[in-house]
């Protein structure tokens, strides 16, 4: 049977393995990290129905446990190139490898919320970004920059997604029913906190969502506003405030804010544009781009090259799984 090298130990990239090596495929799997599925091990909780994340990321580590897949951590991919029929991969340590199949599951990277420099992140204790939240949700420390419980939270969508000025213009997916689902955490830990969600427009789009946030508003009292977030400021007791625009009513607004979450978007990961760029699969945003994103998604115009997961656009967690298995079909269709 041949072989297979995989790119990245993301949910995506561990299906793919999983799906392969059942077959009989002989596969590597690459990563970057210590361990895999970094991006899930530093969740609490995952939508819609709340799993914890720790579980999931359990139940796919053991499907990694297959004699058929050798998996190669504290690896980063720099480099690949056609040899032969196959392909040679190139670690940052100078090591080669080669196989008769790639497969790009590379993920994603969060915005950096210094960028937006007009939040305040890095300037005040009392701005964090989404993915920080996690971790006080998780570990049940929810406090403010002075180590209090906080009486207000807001949640600002969109950080790093469709804004020109960051230069991202797509929609990375995630994120409204993120913080839905982040204010529904909050509001169990916290009952007495004030929840606010400040957005452009909210994209219940999966099964589920569209309940989830009636959900967070009848049970929980989350409060939504549409409207967006202009400036963060810092006060003399260690609070934030806000200037926005309620953009229903068409007034302006001030608000301090015990904490302030910017709900950062996906982008590209510095693996995906560098392997995309070496393979010459350059997409938009520094994505990677398959031959047609109906019939063909996983599909590269360079042979025995495959790609799936974030390292095309942003995906959820259970999008990116369907579609390493997605990847692992067309590999057995190529035979």
């Amino acid at each position: 049977m041949k072989s297979v090298s995989i790119i990245g130990a993301g949910p995506a990239g561990i299906e793919a393995a999983a799906t392969l090596a059942k077959q009989g495929y002989t596969v590597a799997v690459f990563e970057k990290s210590s361990s895999p599925l970094k991006n899930i091990a530093d969740k609490a909780f995952l939508f819609p129905n709340f799993a914890s994340a720790a579980d999931i990321v359990e139940l796919m580590n053991k499907k990694l446990l297959n004699q058929n897949i050798t998996m190669h951590n504290d690896t980063e991919i720099v480099d690949m190139k056609r040899e032969g029929q196959g392909w040679k991969i190139v670690d940052s340590k100078g090591s080669s490898f080669y196989s008769d199949y790639v497969v790009m599951a590379t993920g994603y990277t969060p915005f950096d919320a210094h960028r937006k420099e007009e939040l305040g992140y890095g300037i005040y204790g009392g701005v964090v970004t989404s993915l920080e939240m996690e971790k006080m949700i998780r570990y049940n420390q929810i406090v403010n920059s002075l180590g209090e419980k906080p009486k207000r939270i807001v949640f600002l969508q969109c950080v790093g997604s469709r804004d020109e000025k960051s230069g991202n213009h797509y929609c990375s997916k995630v994120c409204c029913v993120t913080a839905v689902k982040q204010a529904i955490e909050i509001k169990r830990q916290l009952p007495d906190v004030e929840a606010y969600v400040f957005y452009m427009d909210l994209r219940m789009w999966g099964q589920h969502f569209e309940e989830l946030y009636r959900q967070s508003q009848q049970e929980y009292g989350v409060r939504y506003v549409r409207g967006r977030i202009s400036e963060a400021s810092g006060t003399f007791d260690g609070r934030v405030q806000i200037k926005a625009e309620d953009t229903l009513m068409g007034l302006p607004l001030k608000m301090t804010t015990d904490l302030l979450v910017l709900m950062v978007g996906m982008e590209a990961s510095e693996g995906t544009r560098c392997l995309a760029k070496a393979c010459g699969i350059c997409g938009d945003y520094g994505f990677a781009q398959s031959v047609d994103p109906h019939l063909g998604d996983c599909l590269t115009d360079q042979q025995n090259l495959f790609i799936c997961g974030a390292c095309k656009r942003p995906m959820s967690i259970n999008d990116a799984v369907n579609d390493g298995r997605s990847a692992a079909i067309a590999i057995m269709q190529n035979e």
